[in-house]
């Protein structure tokens, strides 16, 4: 059967509502059905597609929070990932820090839903990341964990001490933090903080971490956490070692390879190992500029869950389509 326009005739609409009926609602596969009804699979598949495309059968899903399932599920299958939740496209504009809480208004409820007690969560510095934490009411008893030092010229409300310390409270399990800057400036003073007794049992605490949640940044001005830190000659030095992504401090080149740079020795913050070694990482990557990072970051294996919104989605995708 050719693909119709409305108005459909009555009784290629109802055979049309009963094929869609069996297949949606009774399960069927379209094998089943076509043997049922005398017809061929691909005749089926036809029937099926046209009344979808012309309105007769609507799919809706009601989703507990304003996710797109396809454009998910495409982000998820091109990158291989475990779960992937893509803000939909009608919330996915705005300012940034609208988007930020949106964003992070997910990443609460999948936190807070999928925690137990067994769990040692880990925390990197973000602002989406700080946001989340703002929504998260409830959490299982397990200790929370920062996974890097206090990024400087950020106000309070803002540093993810007291992200770790809120969290914890939550949570009523054991906090973690890091009181000191991410990043320093050299390695002596970097080795020196981290024999610090309260430091170095937060360091200690990083092969314990079963789930993280982090941010993934680009490494541009205002999209990492450490980039506008450093003198403009060190940024070119790590551009041109090929740096593109940035998670937790840690630098990430297009293909997701672990960047080693000089960076390394002055930044207090969990390893390019220790990360990889996490079950479950949770990362944040949203806004179009930083769609090349997320690229590099999801093709690192690190990550096993991406939130992001609609726009960044599809941007993301075209480059994974691209390199194929």
């Amino acid at each position: 059967m050719s693909r119709q326009r409305r108005p459909w005739g009555l009784a290629d609409a109802a055979q049309a509502a009963a094929i869609a009926h069996r297949f949606y609602v009774q399960g069927e596969s379209k094998l089943e059905i076509a043997d049922a009804l005398g017809l061929s699979r691909f005749k089926v598949a036809r029937i099926l597609d046209a009344a979808r495309e012309t309105g007769l059968v609507r799919v809706e899903f009601e989703l507990p929070a304003p996710i797109e399932p396809g454009l998910s599920e495409e982000l998820r299958s091109a990158y291989d990932l475990n779960r992937v939740l893509v803000l939909e496209r009608a919330k996915s504009s705005g300012t940034r820090s609208e988007l930020r809480r949106r964003i992070g208004a997910i990443a609460a409820q999948l936190l807070a839903e999928t925690a137990t007690r067994d769990d040692v969560i880990g925390l990197a510095w973000a602002r989406s990341v700080n946001v989340m934490t703002e929504q998260i009411d409830s959490l299982p008893r397990c200790p929370i964990v920062q996974l890097c030092g206090v990024q400087a010229g950020m106000d309070m409300r803002d540093r993810s001490v007291e992200t770790v310390s809120r969290l914890a409270q939550v949570s009523g399990g054991e906090a973690y933090p890091i009181f000191a800057p991410l990043v320093l400036p050299d390695r002596r003073t970097t080795e020196t903080l981290r024999r610090q007794p309260g430091i170095a049992e937060t360091f200690g605490q990083f092969r314990q971490l079963t789930k993280a949640v982090v941010s993934i940044g680009a490494w541009q001005p205002g999209e990492s956490t450490v980039y506008d830190s450093l003198t403009p000659a060190e940024r070119d030095a790590i551009s041109k070692r090929g740096a593109k992504a940035e998670v937790a401090a840690r630098l990430f080149d297009a293909d997701g390879n672990a960047l080693s740079t000089g960076l390394a020795h002055h930044v207090l913050a969990i390893n390019h190992e220790e990360l990889r070694g996490i079950p479950e990482v949770i990362a944040l990557g949203y806004t179009t500029p930083k769609a090349e990072a997320i690229d590099a970051v999801l093709r690192s294996g690190m990550v096993s869950t991406l939130i992001t919104d609609a726009l960044t989605a599809a941007a993301t995708l075209e480059l994974a389509a691209a390199r194929e």
